[in-house]
């Protein structure tokens, strides 16, 4: 691991603007962006289908057929978890080794997949979790075509934040959204975005000395 890495990894309610947050302070700090888009990626790359991913993608565990191998550049693994499946476990630990092997090869920033927990021994890792008022979370949500009316919206956050909260107490030993679990909380609607990110900048220069 090159000693001046370093990794922001981004836990988020749905509509808080997380991802975007993420792309602001990737390009502003000139590093890696990667969400679940890139994970997909890697596992359409590996000849698995991408709605084999999205059902798994943050849910709590089940159980699905096939093989998974990532590479996208880095060490090359496959899990198989018997001659007929491969569980939800399986898939989690593709996904933390992939985010482990990413970590240990460049800076970068990583959206949700319980980065913080899985790179809890990472030296320089600053994880941040983004919130926002359901109201400001909704607005958000239609903006970007999501859904059309507040009622769907609202039920659409409600439903993602539970399954996002389940499937990261399960695999970690922290609470999801809890403050104890991260190094900065911040409420996304207080500030434009494009400050909330100056503001994390300026906490990673003051206590890792990384200049852009």
């Amino acid at each position: 691991m090159d000693k001046n890495n370093f990794v922001i990894t981004i836990g988020r309610q749905f509509g808080s603007g997380g991802r975007e947050l993420g792309k602001i302070l990737a390009d502003k700090l000139g590093i890696r962006y990667y969400d679940k888009e890139l994970l997909c990626e890697a596992a359409k790359n590996a000849g698995v289908s991408e709605e084999f991913f999205e059902k798994s993608d943050e849910k709590f565990p089940r159980f699905f057929s096939g093989l998974l191998s990532f590479t996208m550049g880095y060490n090359p693994y496959t899990l198989y978890s018997g001659s007929t499946s491969i569980s939800d476990d399986s898939l989690y630990k593709a996904q933390s080794d992939f985010i482990r092997s990413v970590a240990e090869n460049e800076s970068c920033v990583i959206v949700g997949r319980s980065a913080n927990y899985v790179l809890r021994n990472h030296p320089r890792c600053v994880n941040v979790f983004i919130h926002a008022p359901i109201e400001e979370c909704v607005k958000r949500i239609m903006k970007r075509g999501d859904k059309p009316t507040e009622e769907k919206a609202r039920a659409m956050a409600e439903k993602t934040n539970k399954l996002r909260a389940n499937y990261y107490n399960f695999y970690t030993d922290k609470t999801w959204g809890d403050a104890s679990s991260y190094d900065l909380t911040i409420d996304s609607s207080l500030l434009p975005m494009d400050d909330v990110a100056e503001v994390i900048i300026e906490y990673i220069r003051r206590r890792f000395g990384v200049t852009r």
